[in-house]
């Protein structure tokens, strides 16, 4: 039997939810090791590089408008967990709420592969993991945030499933400021910047709107789409 080649990825986990296929992976071995999450056959993220992952934190804090001392966040999709870790690692948060659909992607952080991110975030009392929809917690819950950060997609025009492209909607959207406390903040992380996107900001009242690029080691540059809510 044949041996795999060194840089192909070997599947840790395959699951079938009511979303469709999610997959871990597992590139390299030892300190050159890398995750991968594949949905329904399309590339979400990898553990190579988390920077832009950190980088859509920190520019929400930076735009928070809100005026509160110590902010709350509120994260759409856990990932591979570098957004969560880089929050908990900042003591100005004082509540950390992320919400992820996928039951498999939990249980790989709850003792699973991808533990050694997000473990000790986990562990801090200010966060909480909530497993379900993002569209239908933000439609419902009576929590508000300072901040609002969303990495389920690649990006507003390249959506995971059908279903996320509500999200982006003009319906989709004033829940999302609906979710914030006025002054507070919209960051959507995306592959390639999206005009489109933009304009439909400025059409659900958001203000301030404006994209910042993230510069990657290689390729071309990510994206962070920043809103404000009015105050």
């Amino acid at each position: 039997m044949p041996f795999p080649a060194a840089d192909a990825p070997v599947t840790l986990d395959r699951r079938e939810g009511p979303f469709g296929e999610v997959v871990l992976r597992r590139r390299g071995e030892g300190d050159e090791k890398v995750y991968e999450i594949i949905a329904n056959g399309c590339f979400l993220m990898d553990t190579s590089d988390g920077r832009s992952e950190r980088l859509l934190v920190d520019a929400a804090y930076r735009a928070i408008r809100t005026g509160n001392v110590a902010p709350r966040l509120l994260i759409g999709g856990l990932g591979v967990g570098f957004s969560l870790a880089h929050a908990a690692a900042m003591p100005s948060w004082r509540r950390i709420a992320v919400v992820e659909r996928e039951e498999a992607i939990i249980d790989w952080h709850r003792g699973g592969p991808l533990a050694a991110i997000s473990g000790e975030a986990l562990g801090d009392p200010r966060c909480v993991i909530l497993h379900t929809d993002l569209v239908s917690h933000i439609a419902s819950t009576a929590d508000p945030y300072d901040a609002l950060c969303l990495d389920i997609d690649n990006g507003p025009d390249w959506t995971v499933t059908e279903d996320n492209g509500e999200l982006y909607s003009p319906a989709g959207l004033a829940a999302c400021q609906a979710v914030l406390d006025p002054g507070g903040v919209l960051a959507v992380w995306s592959a390639q910047p999206s005009a489109a996107f933009e304009d439909a900001l400025r059409n659900a009242g958001f203000t301030g709107v404006r994209t910042e690029e993230i510069h990657l080691a290689r390729g071309v540059p990510d994206v962070v789409h920043l809103a404000v809510r009015p105050a």
